[in-house]
Order: C-alpha cells, then structure tokens, then sequence
C-alpha cells in the first residue's frame, strides 16, 4: 500500500507499522509493506512530522482499523484534519477524535467509493482520500481536489503500484477501487521548494548558479516572480535551470496560493530576496495565517516590514546585518539562512529542527557554491552559522531537489 511514499528518509516511522525499510545506497530507498500490521501511529513521530498524519488512509484501507495522533509540525496555522476525516465519514469509516487521538475504523473491513467535495484543495486531504480510496469498494471522486505535483507524483506511483486513478493534476480525480496492490519501482519527482530555495540564494546573493534537477514545468510561479525581480532564468539541458541575477533587484508583489499559483513554501524565501528590492513590494499570504512570524526575524537583520493583517508591505533597505535570529518554521529557517548569506556580519540562525526535515545537508550544498556557512551542534540546540558573502561560485552546481527512486514491495 502507498504509506507515505515521500518519507523515503524516515523509515523509523514506517516500520512502526510493521514494515521494513531500508536505504539502497545514496539514491534509492525499498519498502517492503507486506508486514504491515500495526494500526497506531507513534505519537512522538505524528508530533514532529505532519504528513505523517497521511497514515490513516492507507492503514483503514489496508487493516480496517487506524489510530493516528493529531498532527504536529510547522506552527503556522491551524491546517485541521477536518477534511481528511468528513471524506473518510464519506467513504463508510466510523471516525472520532478522543483524547489527541483519531480513532477511525471500517465496519465490514472494507471502504466504499463515494462522492467527495473539499471545501478547500488540501493537498494533504487530497492525498489521503485518494490512498484510501484505491482499496475502496466502487469508485470514487473526489471534488475541488489538491492539483499539486506532489498529489500527480503519488497517483502515478499507485497506478504503477495497480490503483485505477484519473484525473490527478485537475480538480476532479477519480478513483475505481481495486482489491489489492502489488509492489513498484519509482523515481519519484524533484523538490521544487528545494530547488526554488537554491534558486533565491543565487538572486539574493547576486551570483550566478545552475540548479537541478528540476521540473520546470513545476516552477512556472517561482520563476515568474524571480524574472519580474529581475533575474533571468535559463533553462540548462533537460532538467536544470541557471539563474542570471540583473544588476538590481525590483519590487514584486506576491499572493500565495495553491498550484498553479504561487507556492506558500517559497513565500519566505521570496520575502528575504524582497528586503534587498527597490522599492515596495506587497505579500499576501491567503493559505496560513500564521506564516508571517519571520517577519520580526527579518526585521532583526534590519529589514523593513510592515504586516497588516494577512499582508507584508517589504521595503527594500541598502543591506542587511548579521544578527541572532530564531527560526519559526521550516521554510522561515531557509529563509534566514538566505538572508544571512546575503547580510553584513555574522547571522546565527536558532532553533533549527523543522529544516532537516525538508532541507537534507543544505549547509554542505552551499558550502559547495562557496556559502560561509557552518552548522552549531551542542546539548541544548542546533543552529547554523551564516556569515555574508560576496558572490557565490560561478561554475558549480547546486544539487537540489533531487529525490532518490523508491522501491515498494
């Protein structure tokens, strides 16, 4: 079944259910779900990792029965599990949530295919539905669906795996319930947030990179808003892309939103690089509410940010400075690690447990473009040392967004 297929780092949470997993070298994973047997999540892992709430589809389609402790992660917004549980009401699953826990079961051990509207396009709730419903008895459909890669990149590797699914990359997927599924071997898409990351720090530090691989095609946004402030991107051979920064950096204005629009995981990103922009830039962030806290971070380093509601108003100032700056959640620790790159001084960026979990060895990836950069590990903390830098290399390449295939038995 398809558990978490995006979590190929983290095994240890997977075999919590009874699988086996393990690495196969640097570029590939294996999974081998045929033990599979424990219905409950651990608690200290669904803490941590939101998306390893995404469990308890597969698991009710698989055994029947989950119990998945709320989510975790990232506190920057409430993101409920309101949707992924009504449509598991609506595919037959008796669900409640007692004590922090989702308990959820299927009377007569089997779920059946329903008709699903989401009143938002969750990529999450989209992915969970649509593993539950591989299994389903009969079709189902789900409407206003999540059109991320992401959600594309799971569908094909369940049809690869023996699931009946169309639809996935438009806002009405359909899924035809199959009995079982069978194992696959997977090259799983690019990180376009990683890569994204990487992208900013060539503009933000004004040096020219080549990044990849990359779908580019899953960039369109991102490459729009790093054009309009006026850099140039190129593409380099069939899945890399060069940035060219201009000799200025203009104002933009922003509003996330889901695929196709402008991603929510590059917003901070994209708000360190508009600190340094002539001019004003407007960003309005309309999918969290609560991810504009790095704003006061930023304003530390000497930013000028205006928040206004759900809105930051950045005007640019002639340079940052180092300071000491708290990282609030995993895309805001990239970005203060951005800006650090790009400040007068030293930046040391603190509480740093969200970025490993969607930055692997990003330290050592800009320390090969030429980055001063440097992790702080003691007892009490994990923080990175960020000191300003000039122009990072011209001729190497960052390795970004590449994941590993993954082989699922």
């Amino acid at each position: 079944m398809c558990l978490l297929w995006w979590m190929w780092r983290g095994w240890g949470g997977l075999e919590a259910f009874g699988s086996k997993g393990k690495r196969s070298g640097a570029k590939c994973g294996e999974l081998d779900g045929a033990t599979i047997a424990h219905a409950q999540a651990p608690y200290e892992i669904v803490s941590k990792l939101r998306a390893s709430f995404f469990a308890i589809g597969p698991l009710l389609a698989r055994l029947g029965t989950a119990r998945v402790p709320l989510p975790g992660g990232c506190a920057i917004g409430a993101r409920p599990v309101e949707l992924h549980v009504r449509g598991l009401k609506s595919l037959g699953a008796d669900v409640h949530i007692d004590g922090g826990m989702v308990n959820a079961s299927v009377p007569g051990g089997r779920l059946k295919g329903a008709k699903i509207y989401l009143d938002y396009p969750s990529v999450g709730a989209t992915e969970t539905l649509m593993m539950a419903a591989t299994l389903a008895d009969g079709e189902t459909t789900i409407e206003n669906a999540a059109q991320e890669p992401e959600v594309v990149d799971l569908a094909n590797l369940c049809r690869a795996m023996g699931a009946r699914i169309k639809g996935h990359g438009t806002n009405t997927i359909v899924i035809d319930g199959v009995k079982s599924l069978h194992g696959a071997e997977y090259a799983t898409i690019p990180d376009r947030i990683e890569a994204g990351t990487f992208l900013v720090a060539g503009a933000i530090t004004r040096s020219e990179l080549v990044v990849g691989p990359v779908v580019p095609d899953h960039m369109t946004a991102v490459i729009a808003k790093l054009q309009a402030v006026g850099c140039e991107i190129l593409p380099e051979g069939d899945n890399h892309l060069r940035i060219r920064p201009g000799d200025r950096l203009l104002a933009a204005d922003i509003e996330t939103l889901p695929f196709p629009g402008f991603p929510t995981d590059m917003q901070p990103q994209l708000m360190a690089l508009l600190t340094l922009a002539e001019g004003s830039s407007i960003i309005t962030e309309t999918v969290f509410e609560n991810r504009l806290r790095h704003v006061g971070e930023l304003s530390r380093m000497g930013a000028d940010i205006r928040v206004k509601g759900s809105a930051a108003i950045v005007s640019g100032v002639t340079f940052l400075s180092g300071a000491p700056v708290t990282a609030t959640d995993l895309r805001a620790s990239a970005a203060l690690i951005l800006a650090g790159l790009a400040a007068r001084g030293t930046t040391i960026v603190q509480e740093l447990k969200h970025l490993d979990r969607g930055y692997e060895n990003i330290e050592q990836k800009l320390q090969g473009v030429g980055a001063k950069i440097r992790r702080i590990t003691d007892p009490n903390e994990l923080s990175v040392e960020v000191s300003g830098t000039d122009r990072l290399s011209q001729t190497d390449e960052v390795k970004a967004g590449d994941r590993p295939p993954v082989s699922i038995n």
